[in-house]
């Protein structure tokens, strides 16, 4: 059964993509589901862990690392709008982004803000971005499951707070230490967010 915490009264479900940005800062908060890397994943495992639930949460909160070459490198982002950047017919008229007969928008904006801590817009797709191919991304901040999370939630009929740490973006990535090497620093900060989140709230 997934863990649900309760903030000021608020049940809260977090949910990450994967272990090596679960560090010990986070480990000491909280317990969250892990999703997996990228969109399919992520809709399937945050899919299978609200319908294991008796009662869906007040809040999903999705955390972890997002590359970005224009954001303050190991510095903690609150997603203002999320995109979708893999959905793309435009050959049948429809914006690039947009995806064919749903209601929303190419960018959808997120309800919450939680003081004293910058917003970005976050692009969501299933490829890693790197050098060059940022060019194509309008977004400040990319990464592979925060659009899937969003759809999932607006399924369930709940609320989704998105938390990331930029974690790479500043150079051509080079292999997956690039990735790693500032999660223990994003870790300790997305663990102070989330302090901020309950000040917040109480």
């Amino acid at each position: 059964m997934p863990h649900i915490e309760t903030i000021s009264g608020r049940t809260v479900l977090f949910v990450m993509a994967a272990k090596p940005e679960y560090g010990p800062a986070l480990q000491a908060r909280i317990k969250p589901v892990m999703t997996g890397i990228g969109p399919v994943e992520a809709a399937v495992k945050l899919t299978a862990a609200l319908a294991a639930l008796p009662k869906t949460p007040d809040l999903v909160v999705s955390l972890g690392s997002a590359g970005s070459n224009r954001l303050e490198h190991a510095q903690v982002y609150q997603v203002s709008a999320v995109a979708y950047r893999d959905m793309d017919a435009s050959a049948l008229g429809f914006e690039r982004g947009c995806t064919p007969l749903l209601d929303l928008p190419t960018q959808v904006k997120l309800p919450y803000h939680i003081p004293d801590i910058p917003s970005a817009t976050l692009s969501t797709g299933a490829n890693i971005v790197s050098g060059a191919a940022y060019q194509a991304i309008a977004q400040d901040m990319v990464d592979m499951e925060t659009f899937a999370h969003l759809r999932v939630c607006q399924h369930f009929g709940t609320e989704l707070v998105g938390l990331r740490g930029i974690s790479d973006g500043a150079s051509e990535l080079q292999g997956m230490s690039d990735w790693t090497e500032y999660l223990h620093v994003i870790d300790e900060r997305l663990a102070a967010a989330l302090d901020r989140l309950g000040e917040a709230w109480s």
